[in-house]
């Protein structure tokens, strides 16, 4: 796997249009899910996700093959999210100091049937996680990758990233009502 990832990494430098397409499209789908996760936003995510296409296709030089191309390109793809995320909370401080304030949690719905409506409930209650912990929440939880990957993207230990993932799972459950 590595040693065709850096012949993808090397065609893709080489400026193989095919080979950056067999990239985009491995990925594409699920960055635009991670992002979308993340942001809360179609466009934005959209937006980001090209963005780091175009990013990684002027750092896959610094690409080693020491992870898979997706974990790298994943972490590429949070490290670009968490900056956006950052940047759009520093110019929405300066417009007002009322968004440093935790929303009130959403009533629970009393059914056990997870319907559109608990779903778009997990989202937004998802999209109201600090940061690390929502990064990695969507990782390990929604994306499936282990606690040594989620370490690896976001370039933090893997104890970090069993916290923070246990950290979101208890604030989920008092957003949602949960016990």
């Amino acid at each position: 796997m590595r040693t065709a990832d850096l012949e993808l990494a090397r065609r893709c430098q080489a400026g193989d249009g095919d080979a950056f397409e067999d990239l985009y499209r491995a990925h594409a789908g699920r960055l635009y899910s991670l992002m979308l996760r993340m942001l809360g936003s179609a466009g934005e995510a959209e937006d980001l996700v090209q963005e780091v296409f175009l990013q990684a296709h002027r750092k896959l030089g610094s690409f080693r093959g020491e992870s898979s191309l997706g974990t790298w390109l994943y972490r590429l793809g949070v490290n670009h999210c968490l900056d956006y995320l950052r940047g759009r909370q520093a110019r929405m401080g300066r417009v007002t100091e009322s968004l440093d304030e935790p929303d009130a949690p959403e009533a629970a719905a009393t059914t056990t049937v997870v319907s559109p409506i608990r779903r778009m409930d997990l989202e937004r209650a998802i999209a109201r996680l600090p940061q690390g912990c929502r990064a990695a929440f969507v990782l390990h939880d929604v994306e499936g990758f282990e606690h040594r990957e989620v370490a690896r993207i976001l370039g933090v230990t893997e104890g970090t990233s069993k916290s923070q993932v246990h950290k979101a799972r208890l604030k989920l459950r008092a957003m949602l009502g949960h016990s």
